[in-house]
């Protein structure tokens, strides 16, 4: 059987993009929900700042908030500020033409700007994430009398995922006929690929016979063509009913060879049986590898 690649790329882990335009307004929702929590409130408030200092800007100017003392713009920010959260005190009110379109406009953009935050903020709080550990190592090892690449990973949280189904490719340097240098993707098969209930720990192995991609390789000649393995695991979190993926990439230096997981299933008398993550990690040398 031939090995066959199924996708060519510049791919290193999760890959870095250079001379690609970056236009974040062009897509500015994804921008927002895949950014962290931190950065997301820090961004809602420098724009509500921003937004505030603007109108407290025209308020300023016109001068026409009554109460307010003369000349002080910290007045008149703190007046956008309750015009904007639909607060009303009922200290400063607006007495002017211009102040009381500021004041509509202002109070129009703050019931659009809190539509829009509620939604994004239960958008990105409500996004299905999975859980996933995967093991630091991965070893080649005999199993079932193959020498095999193992992968571990398991699922953390109490609930299921179901149906999930690992991939798992070999990605590496290769120089064309044309002496073009690429990156292929090959796939490895795997003895399961499929769970259908993925709950505590799974330990996925690929033989390594004549069709795999592996065949032959050594540590040496991987290292050569810059080899990785990425894992990528998918399926259904049986709580809310949503897809949930996990991936990891594994480089050279985190395979191990001529090596087996330690055991972390732990059986009990009552018949139940539960994960030691203390030794997830864990990976015992083989003293005779076939």
């Amino acid at each position: 059987m031939a090995k066959r690649p199924i996708q060519i790329g510049s791919m290193k882990g999760d890959g870095a993009i250079h001379g690609a335009p970056t236009r974040i307004f062009e897509d500015l929702y994804h921008f927002l929900v895949t950014t962290s929590w931190p950065a997301l409130i820090g961004l809602i408030a420098a724009a509500f700042t921003l937004a505030n200092l603007l109108f407290a800007t025209g308020y300023y100017l016109d001068q026409g908030i009554e109460n307010a003392h003369s000349g002080s713009f910290a007045d008149m920010f703190f007046f956008s500020v309750q015009t904007m959260a639909t607060i009303g005190y009922g200290k400063m009110e607006p007495v002017t033409l211009f102040s009381n379109i500021l004041v509509s406009i202002e109070a129009l953009t703050g019931l659009l700007a809190l539509a829009l935050m509620t939604g994004l903020v239960f958008s990105k709080f409500s996004r299905p994430t999975a859980r996933v550990r995967f093991s630091r190592k991965v070893v080649i090892g005999p199993r079932d009398g193959a020498n095999s690449l193992m992968i571990r990973a398991a699922n953390l949280r109490a609930n299921r995922i179901v149906e999930a189904d690992m991939h798992v490719v070999l990605a590496r340097q290769e120089v064309t006929v044309e002496g073009d240098t690429i990156r292929r993707l090959y796939d490895l098969p795997m003895t399961r690929s499929r769970s259908a209930m993925f709950a505590l720990s799974w330990t996925a192995v690929h033989p390594i016979s004549t069709g795999s991609p592996l065949f032959g390789q050594t540590r040496e000649s991987l290292a050569n063509c810059a080899a990785e393995i990425i894992v990528s695991i998918i399926g259904l979190d049986e709580t809310f009913s949503q897809t949930v993926h996990a991936r990891h990439t594994y480089e050279l230096d985190e395979i191990v060879w001529g090596a087996r997981f330690a055991d972390v299933l732990v059986l009990h008398p009552d018949g139940s049986r539960s994960v030691d993550y203390t030794r997830f990690d864990d990976v015992e040398m083989l003293t005779s590898v076939k």
